[in-house]
């Protein structure tokens, strides 16, 4: 059973349990009438004709009534509390009450009236009739009275009496079976009631007054309610159609729509009301759609077939133009009971049925034109091979996003080209070509987040937008999985085509907007191209298209002779102990006209200078002589020094590092070289022969910022390094981004295995330095333990110590022989450690 019958039967339950109580009121008044009767009852032929003409008078004013059609009942407007207060006038008041219900009844016979109907005219005049008996006994008054004032007196308060209970009593059950609110139903036609009202008290006052007179001249009384009575029906018929003609109007004006959907949903509820119909359906020939509903809204749309609950009349219409010439549906009107419409009632359908079709028609024109403009503006911002987005649709939804990146996370882009892709073209033709850059197409797509957006810009050239990132750090893993899904050889009919990409990633730069993006990205990308690697960051210091980068080029000499650069070091700390473990050493350059210069901006024109190994060993030089000096003051600890790439590529490399480490007397273990992970596949065989001398002399290897990089493992198990440095990024944002707090985790897993020491770089606050060491981390270096510095800072800090420890720059995580229970994880690190760390001074 659908929501619809539920209501109706609902309904159809409140209106019987009302009626019920009428009668059930009715029949007490009716009782209480009998029982007064038996007291007095008619004893002579007069009594009988008065009795007679009272219930043929009441049923006269009965069948005599101005009619009005709500849905698939019919309303009536009659004259018998008319009938009722005249006959107040002529017998007792309890046979006026049984003449009433006696007349009603036979007026209901003879109109063929319903059971609940008849029942319920009984039981509402009946009960009006009781009140009016009831105001006069009360009123205590004669009758009729005599006086002309006391006659309009008496007269106005007994008639009021019947008027207000008729509706009072009518009004409920109405409202009830026509579906509409009391109060509204109350409103309408309330001026019609109200003349109405007016003029059967008149009629009655004049009655009244020629019984006075002389009952002869009641002859006269007939014509003139007759008159009175075609003159009220016209007026309500007039004003009825006066208001269908506006609520057609208003209705035809609400279909001037765009939508479909909106223009049948106003049809259905529109049509529903100005009918009077218990629901309304509109078949459209065009989709097979039907759409159904009332004056509550569309209670069905769906196909075209399926049957509705509503059984009873049906008015079908179909729905064409005025010409005709044209039929696209079906408007049908449905009702309950038996319903004829007028002839008015049938031209305002049709007259609707037309002003639904043109809507109808409007709105599918409408729409056709919607899809065609969408087609169109889809055509403008996606590539029409691979249905991905084309460059003007990066470039806007790219300026979107920057102009909100604050309040969304880091934003990156990675452009990604295909290597060689014109030898397929050449060897296999361009259709070959054009079904591999859709694979392609459909494996980024796939490979992408929701998030992000993926585009092709041209020939063999994609871009994929990442949006709200947790970190600048996530743009490289995510670059990574991106060309990981175009390693797998792609099917081309029947043969297996292997393609290489490279990938160039940016993060949103803070001036330049979305074009300055995806340059940074085609500078990183032929960065890779021409280091042979698949991926590479931008590096400002790389960006030879930065001119003021180029200027210092020109200061490199003399700041190498001058000794203008200078070292600074930060710690590595025990993040259990507070222990200082190592030092890292950080090159600057103290220019004297631009102040100190961050590395980022001088290490790509130091590397193509040709200065390289002077600088090189400059920064090795002072590394080593503060390492020396922490020495001889009873601290022994290791310095880090980061290495060029290009350094690596130099044969005589190792020689100078250890002729350094000899000259100072400096034990090779003392020294940790940082390498990046910027070095490729093709570079490792000459990168092997240098490093593997230094680890074979001792030194120390470490790679930095692991996991940035698109080769850490390809590097790990090439490189033979002894550490691990978790880039900052990662750090700073692991307790907000499960993807850092993985690649955390991954590291350290990773470097257990591998039975290597693994560092977490930017350590800011005790949360994150607990948390790093809960999860087996060894050490850390960052803001929280100390800010990089000159070698005597360093020393003076190592001498003041902790909480009065020397060689410590934090409290312990635990005291003195405090009893930890140590989770597998944390076993696992000590052990690991314990094999690992050179030996710190007691």
């Amino acid at each position: 059973m659908d929501l619809t019958t539920r209501r109706h039967r609902e309904l159809d339950l409140r209106l019987l349990t009302l009626v019920a109580a009428l009668v059930v009121l009715a029949s007490a008044v009716a009782t209480i009438a009998a029982i007064s009767t038996s007291r007095n009852p008619p004893d002579s032929a007069r009594d009988v004709s008065t009795i007679a003409a009272l219930i043929l008078m009441i049923a006269s004013g009965a069948v005599v009534r101005a009619r009005l059609r709500i849905r698939s009942t019919t309303f009536s407007f009659a004259w018998v509390e008319t009938a009722i207060v005249l006959g107040l006038a002529l017998a007792p008041q309890p046979w006026v009450i049984l003449s009433t219900g006696v007349g009603i009844a036979c007026a209901s016979i003879l109109t063929r009236l319903s059971v609940i109907k008849t029942a319920f005219g009984i039981a509402k005049h009946t009960l009006v009739a009781g009140g009016t008996t009831l105001i006069v006994v009360l009123l205590g008054e004669r009758w009729p009275p005599d006086g002309l004032w006391g006659l309009f007196l008496l007269l106005g308060a007994v008639y009021l009496t019947a008027a207000v209970l008729d509706d009072l009593l009518a009004i409920p059950v109405i409202a009830l079976a026509s579906g509409t609110r009391i109060f509204r139903q109350f409103r309408n036609h309330f001026d019609l009631r109200l003349a109405g009202f007016a003029v059967r008290f008149v009629v009655a006052a004049f009655t009244l007054l020629i019984l006075r007179e002389d009952p002869r001249l009641l002859l006269a009384v007939p014509p003139l309610v007759l008159s009175l009575h075609l003159a009220y029906s016209a007026r309500i018929r007039g004003r009825t159609e006066q208001q269908a003609w506006q609520r057609l109007a208003r209705t035809t004006d609400a279909l001037n729509v765009v939508d479909l959907d909106d223009v049948l949903t106003t049809a259905v509820t529109q049509a529903a009301e100005l009918f009077s119909a218990d629901e309304v359906e509109i078949e459209l020939r065009d989709g097979g759609r039907t759409v159904r509903g009332g004056t509550g809204g569309i209670t069905f749309d769906g196909p075209t077939g399926t049957s509705t609950d509503v059984d009873g009349t049906i008015v079908p219409t179909p729905l064409e133009g005025h010409d005709r010439s044209v039929d696209i549906g079906i408007l049908r009107l449905r009702f309950r009971g038996a319903v004829q419409l007028s002839e008015r009632e049938q031209y305002t359908l049709r007259t609707f049925a037309s002003a639904l079709c043109t809507a109808v028609r409007n709105a599918q024109a409408y729409a056709e034109l919607a899809r065609v403009a969408d087609e169109h503006a889809y055509a403008a911002t996606h590539d029409a091979l691979t249905d991905l987005a084309n460059r003007r649709h990066l470039l806007d939804q790219g300026t979107e996003q920057l102009s909100a990146r604050h309040a969304d996370g880091v934003t990156a882009l990675v452009l990604i080209d295909l290597n060689h892709f014109k030898e397929v073209n050449d060897t296999l033709g361009h259709a070959a070509g054009d079904q591999v850059l859709v694979q392609v197409a459909d494996r980024l797509r796939h490979a992408a987040q929701s998030s992000d957006l993926v585009a092709r810009l041209g020939g063999d050239e994609f871009a994929v937008l990442l949006r709200g990132l947790p970190a600048p750090a996530v743009a490289a893993h995510r670059a990574e999985t991106l060309l990981a899904a175009l390693h797998e050889p792609f099917e081309l009919d029947g043969m297996r085509i292997s393609v290489e990409a490279s990938g160039g990633i940016s993060v949103a730069p803070a001036s330049g907007g979305m074009a300055e993006l995806l340059r940074r990205a085609d500078v990183a990308m032929y960065q890779a191209k021409r280091a042979g690697q698949r991926i590479s960051t931008y590096a400002r210091t790389r960006d030879t298209a930065d001119l003021g980068r180029l200027t210092l080029g020109g200061d490199l000499p003399r700041a190498v002779a001058d000794h203008e650069f200078i070292v600074n070091f930060q710690p590595i700390v025990d993040l259990g102990t507070g222990e200082v473990t190592s030092a890292e050493a950080l090159a600057r350059w103290h220019h004297p006209t631009h102040g100190l210069i961050d590395p980022l901006r001088f290490l790509e024109a130091v590397e193509r200078s040709g200065m390289l190994p002077a600088f090189a060993e400059a920064i090795l030089d002072q590394a080593l002589i503060a390492a020396v000096n922490w020495r001889e003051a009873g601290f022994d600890v290791p310095v880090a020094v980061n290495v060029s790439p290009r350094s690596l590529l130099d044969a005589r490399f190792p020689g100078s590092v250890l002729a350094r480490l000899r000259a100072h007397d400096l034990p090779p273990d003392r020294l940790v070289l940082e390498l990046t992970e910027t070095l490729t596949l093709s570079q490792l065989d000459v990168v092997d022969r240098v490093l593997s001398r230094l680890r074979d002399e001792g030194v120390r290897l470490a790679l930095d910022d692991f996991g940035t990089g698109y080769s850490s493992l390809s590097l790990l198990s090439r490189i033979p390094v002894h550490e691990l440095k978790i880039d900052r990024s990662f750090v700073t944002t692991m307790g907000s981004s499960a993807e850092a707090a993985a690649v955390i985790r991954s590291t350290l897993d990773l470097g257990r295995s591998l039975n290597l020491t693994v560092v977490a770089e930017g350590v800011e606050s005790e949360p994150q330095r607990r948390a790093l060491w809960e999860l087996g981390c060894v050490a850390g270096q960052g803001h929280l333990f100390a800010r990089p510095m000159p070698a005597g800072t360093l020393l003076a800090a190592l001498q003041r110590g902790s909480g009065g420890q020397p060689g410590t720059l934090a409290p312990p995580l635990h005291d003195t022989a405090a009893v930890i229970r140590l989770s597998q994880t944390r076993r696992q690190a000590g052990r690991s450690r314990t094999d690992r760390l050179p030996h710190l001074p007691a």
